[in-house]
């Protein structure tokens, strides 16, 4: 059997992250031709069929299956004989918002270890005009924040639905004024949430403040009734919206910035772009079977 060929190899395992030839072509700063031309190329020296492709689903056969976890090893061998030859560990600077923070996270890190094992990553969870600062400063090589928080442009990572969330044990009657749990008072959310309601004629009162995870434990306790991500939305909260005859709210943007080019940089920056994209098709996918 003839050697592998690492970008052979990093191509199917991109496929069969994804789920796309277009996507992995995106990811891997290449395209679609490219991709398959690799994966024939791997498929023909494995003497191998690993990927079903059809109109619609893009899937591992058997053999693509039995073949991935060695699939991925291989790469994380190759990155560690290209390491033990550099005495130069790459460490990269990331601040994600608070409000972002969700379940994209366990799933970017563990993208970003098998893309680069002997990267040093740096995280950085604060409020989102902190790490704007940072950015802007030098002190962090990108940043993750909503779009209502940064004018410039950035790359959209995905849009951010919110709802009016709140627990099944949350109790309102009829006439007193809505218990609202809210961010602190400079929270754009907050600001267009309270508009709303009072563009509605809804009379609301604010019964909590506090940052998103003591948010998140008002609603669960209910406490209140907040304007809410959906993506983070836990499950002991539910929707109550249309319950309560309450307006619709407008959705935002998840975007990141960078200030950095190198093309492992890039490459990088593709990773967490595929991380988010990859689990927000998940969650689709759990709301549609829902």
């Amino acid at each position: 059997m003839s050697a592998l060929e690492v970008d052979a190899v990093r191509a199917f395992v991109m496929i069969a992250d994804l789920q796309s030839f277009t996507r992995a072509a995106e990811a891997l700063g290449s395209t679609q031709g490219a991709i398959s031309v690799k994966l024939k190329r791997l498929e023909d020296r494995l003497d191998k069929r690993l990927i079903e492709r059809t109109p619609r689903q893009v899937r591992l056969s058997a053999q693509g299956e039995a073949f991935l976890p060695a699939a991925r090893e291989f790469l994380c061998a190759h990155e560690r004989a290209l390491i033990a030859l550099s005495a130069e560990r790459r460490k990269f600077r990331l601040g994600i918002a608070t409000h972002i923070m969700g379940p994209e996270v366990p799933i970017l890190l563990a993208k970003l270890k098998r893309l680069d094992p002997g990267l040093t990553l740096e995280v950085i969870s604060d409020t989102s005009r902190a790490l704007l600062d940072s950015f802007e400063d030098g002190s962090l090589d990108a940043v993750i924040v909503r779009s209502d928080e940064d004018r410039r442009d950035g790359e959209v990572l995905g849009p951010e639905h919110f709802g009016w969330f709140s627990s099944a044990d949350f109790e309102h009657h009829a006439g007193d004024p809505l218990r609202i749990a809210s961010h602190s008072p400079a929270c754009s959310v907050r600001e267009v949430a309270t508009r709303l309601l009072d563009g509605a004629s809804i009379p609301w009162t604010e019964a909590f403040v506090g940052s998103t995870s003591a948010v998140t434990a008002a609603l669960s306790a209910g406490l209140a009734v907040a304007a809410y991500p959906r993506r983070l939305a836990t499950s002991s909260m539910i929707e109550v919206g249309q319950v309560f005859g309450l307006p619709a709210i407008p959705s935002l943007s998840i975007v990141l910035h960078s200030s950095l080019t190198d093309p492992k940089t890039r490459e990088t920056l593709r990773a967490i772009t595929s991380a988010f994209s990859e689990h927000r098709r998940a969650s689709n996918k759990q709301m549609s079977l829902g």
